[in-house]
């Protein structure tokens, strides 16, 4: 057992330099019953859009405070502790840029042994601690409540969650035998593994309260107010606390070993065995059904030690810093005091890529927005789609019954296309084909004002080729979104030699109005997204047509870690524009991209591959091994084969990328494939993964980072 008090932390005190310090403010409470509340909040000076974190000198005070008031609870002047945040932020869980400064495994230690000791006081202050949990709750934010005896939520908080696996660490201040203890080991199976790795997912106020993370919640109007009452109420016996999640002895002896059992397969089935984190947190996890908390904590204290001077950390910091850093400040964007602005919004097209703009433009900018298409029924089918889908979040809560009527009113569709006339930003979302998007352009710029944006969704065409006819070819701009629209939080936003400053900052101005991260790049066929995952796609299609068996192929793309296989991906975009996106890129690189006639002969089929319940791909269709029968080889290639060709086929591209201007710096191509194509981020992104391979160094005899930055197979 670890006697936190005995500890010497004087090594780590190096790290504070420079820390921005979240101070640990106190004043008493006296509640209706007359007891005394000492209320703890957490502020670090800074407006809510700097959130709270927890730097060493952050927690030295905090202990600090602790210690006082638990010699206050012993004197009996106060009957209980209650811990909150400053507006909107509990806390955003540990400084990470502090963490990547520890250096060594000793130093690593320290850092959880001192998580531990300040937030295990929080259960020995002799009175009853309260988390009252009124904002952003994450990681370190998160376990504060969790060694607390009692928490209650604010129904409007941000997000509350567990995202260390998601950095390749694990919770290491308590979370991971708090939480599997309090909430049953299903439930602290999907906060802690199964949320951070799908794409870091976050917990709403109602799902915390609904697992039993929290004991209760109240509405934003009166939170604080209304959980003090609770306190009070449950301080004075009149308010009983029931956790009906929290696992007892049949849970810990039969259901925890076999829930933990299935967990392990499911994650080796789905991410391969090199990831570590999720690993060391299903360990923890397991571990966490018997023996003490001291024990818990240990254990804690050596697996965070053990991964935040890894390799796989080390990525995840890199991956982290450009996704925190650099797609909040785009390289490349104009003045945003130049951003025309934007009153209405004008979508051409109506189906489901065009109804998905519209609910998107209409929920997050809460301005008109029209669409139009060549008749009535289909407008009338987006717009229908559009007003569901606002009754499905009126449905869970997530608008109230004005918000959404307002939202309704909002989206108007007809066939009259003179009502663009007072649009400010108009996208289309037609068909894949120059000639079909400078027709509508051509139609559209007639009647717009002489300085309205129009912006193409356009997935790998010239934007300079699609504006060439426009009267104001500076008014174009690439707008590039991902599917599913309302998910992915990029938008390449695409420069011609001829877009003016306005139409760009208007773009990018509109692109955060969304709540999207934009990259700027040049005109190039593909962009950046599409440009490498035709590449993977074209190595893919090309190991099939050698022979190689569908599985085989997606099997061989698993050290990548993208989300999912070449052919789980193509499913996913639709083989029709993954024929389109492979033609336009052999058209451009017919030395570098390869495409087969035969993939449009597969894109004309209704289902092409058959998929299991997890939705990977297991084999083909009959009617698409039809097709292939007669045009596929005898030669399969190896796993391994087939692995370098991409892998030097991506180093090759990238490099050719920054050759020729696309993006400004490799950074910029990774943040692209993070946020466009969900790289994961203990991989770093693509770059540092192909110079770990050794591929950078195979195709261009140099890597693309100076000191290599490790992770997942260093």
């Amino acid at each position: 057992m670890t006697n936190y008090e005995e500890i010497d932390f004087s090594p780590i005190l190096a790290m504070t330099e420079g820390e921005v310090i979240t101070h640990s403010r106190v004043r008493d409470i006296r509640l209706a019953s007359g007891k005394v509340l000492a209320l703890v909040t957490l502020d670090n000076g800074r407006d809510h859009t700097r959130p709270n974190t927890l730097g060493p000198a952050t927690m030295f005070q905090l202990g600090e405070t602790l210690a006082g008031l638990a010699a206050r609870a012993a004197a009996g002047e106060i009957q209980a502790v209650g811990i909150t945040g400053k507006q909107y932020i509990l806390a955003a869980g540990a400084d990470l840029s502090d963490i990547t400064k520890v250096g060594s495994k000793e130093n690593a230690r320290l850092v959880a042994q001192l998580g531990h000791k300040v937030f295990g006081q929080l259960a020995e202050l002799g009175v009853p601690a309260f988390a009252f949990v009124n904002g952003l709750a994450l990681g370190g934010g998160l376990e504060i409540a969790l060694n607390s005896t009692y928490r209650t939520v604010d129904a409007s908080a941000a997000a509350i969650a567990l995202p260390e696996v998601f950095l390749g660490i694990i919770p290491g201040w308590g979370g991971a035998y708090l939480m599997p203890n309090l909430i049953g080991i299903e439930n602290a199976l999907e906060v802690v593994i199964s949320n951070p790795l799908k794409q870091n997912r976050m917990l709403k106020p109602q799902q915390a309260y609904d697992y039993g993370i929290v004991d209760a919640i109240f509405p934003a109007a009166n939170y604080l107010e209304d959980s003090l009452t609770w306190a009070d109420g449950v301080l004075s016996g009149t308010i009983k606390v029931d956790r009906k999640n929290e696992p007892g002895k049949i849970e810990r002896l039969t259901k925890w070993p076999i829930a933990i059992k299935m967990a392990r397969g499911m994650l080796e089935s789905k991410i391969g065995t090199v990831p570590k984190s999720p690993y060391a947190a299903l360990e923890l996890l397991d571990k966490a059904k018997s023996g003490t908390k001291a024990d818990g904590f240990a254990r804690e204290d050596e697996a965070l030690a053990e991964l935040v001077t890894g390799d796989q950390f080390a990525a995840s910091m890199y991956a982290f810093d450009l996704v925190q850093k650099r797609a909040k400040r785009p390289v490349g964007a104009p003045d945003k005091a130049l951003a025309k602005k934007v009153t209405k919004v004008g979508i051409i097209g109506a189906g489901l890529m065009a109804s998905q703009f519209a609910l998107l433009f209409v929920r997050k900018l809460q301005v008109p927005v029209l669409i139009t298409d060549l008749d009535q029924a289909r407008v009338d089918k987006g717009v229908a789609y559009i007003h569901d889908e606002i009754g499905k979040l009126e449905a869970k809560g997530r608008l109230d019954a004005d918000a959404a009527n307002r939202l309704r009113a909002l989206v108007t569709g007809t066939t009259d296309k003179s009502l663009y006339v007072d649009c400010d930003f108009v996208i289309e979302a037609v068909f894949e084909e120059v000639g079909v998007k400078q027709a509508v352009f051509g139609e559209i710029e007639q009647i717009i004002a002489e300085d309205a944006i129009l912006a193409t969704n356009t997935s790998s065409l010239s934007v300079e080729e699609i504006g060439s006819k426009l009267a104001h070819p500076e008014r174009l701009v690439g707008f590039h979104f991902f599917n599913p629209v309302a998910v992915m939080p990029l938008i390449e936003i695409v420069k011609t030699p001829s877009t003016s400053e306005a139409a760009l900052s208007t773009a990018f101005v509109v692109a955060k109005g969304l709540g999207k991260n934009a990259v700027l790049t040049a005109d190039a066929p593909g962009f950046v997204v599409n440009r490498v995952l035709a590449k993977v796609m074209g190595e893919a299609a090309r190991a099939v047509y050698e022979g190689t068996p569908v599985a085989d192929v997606e099997k061989a793309f698993a050290p990548l870690g993208l989300p999912m296989g070449p052919f789980q991906l193509i499913d996913l975009v639709g083989w029709k524009v993954a024929a389109h996106v492979q033609d336009t890129m052999v058209r451009a690189f017919p030395d570098r991209f390869y495409a087969n006639e035969n993939f449009h002969a597969l894109a004309e089929l209704p289902e092409v591959v058959e998929k299991d319940k997890g939705g990977r791909v297991t084999g083909w269709t009959k009617a698409a091994e039809k097709v292939l029968k007669p045009v596929v080889g005898s030669t399969p290639a190896s796993a391994a084969t087939i692995l370098a060709r991409v892998q030097d086929g991506l180093a090759q591209e990238i490099k050719a990328m920054l050759d020729e201007g696309v993006v400004p710096e490799v950074e910029d191509i990774d943040l692209c494939l993070i946020l466009g194509a969900g790289w994961p981020f203990i991989d770093g992104g693509a770059s540092p993964y192909l110079d770990r391979e050794g591929a950078s160094e195979r195709v261009f005899g140099d890597t693309f980072h100076h000191p290599v930055i490790r992770g997942i197979g260093s």
